[in-house]
């Protein structure tokens, strides 16, 4: 192989380490926005996945998770205790909890989330030329597309 067919992809590759680093301190900068608390990944990574896939079971969590039940049952008393999470009888089998996030809990991820939205439009609005901000547009455009590879 020549250097003209390396080229691309020794391109490739630093880009891809670019972004990755890139990606990283954007989403260190949206996290910092968003105030969220003192709750662990796995924490984050229960009310995230309760709000997108809705009401679950302990065991459903822990199954998707990749944890044992035990240990989600901690995570999850630790979410009830703070008023997060909350459970009703499963009604197809009275045996079982069906756990859902709490109002409170959906009103802090919403100012969560406009919390870094906000900071994103300041931070795009202040800091970008309108030649800079097509850029940015078309950008985001690619970044869909690579999200979807």
């Amino acid at each position: 192989m020549d250097n003209k067919q390396r080229e691309p992809e020794i391109s490739a590759v630093a880009m891809a380490g670019e972004l990755r680093l890139v990606l990283g301190n954007l989403s260190r900068r949206l996290r910092e926005q968003a105030h969220p608390g003192d709750y662990t990944q796995s924490q984050k990574s229960v009310i995230l996945r309760l709000e997108r896939e809705g009401p679950a079971t302990v065991t459903t969590l822990a199954k998707a998770e990749g944890v044992r039940p035990q240990s989600m049952g901690a995570t999850v008393a630790t979410l009830a205790a703070a008023g997060m999470i909350s459970g009703t009888p499963d009604p197809t089998d009275g045996r079982q909890t069906l756990l859902s996030l709490t109002e409170r809990c959906r009103e802090l991820i919403k100012a969560g989330r406009a919390a870094r939205e906000d900071w994103l439009f300041h931070a795009i609005s202040h800091h970008f030329a309108p030649h800079e901000l097509e850029q940015l547009a078309e950008a985001i455009q690619l970044l869909k597309r690579l999200a979807e590879a």
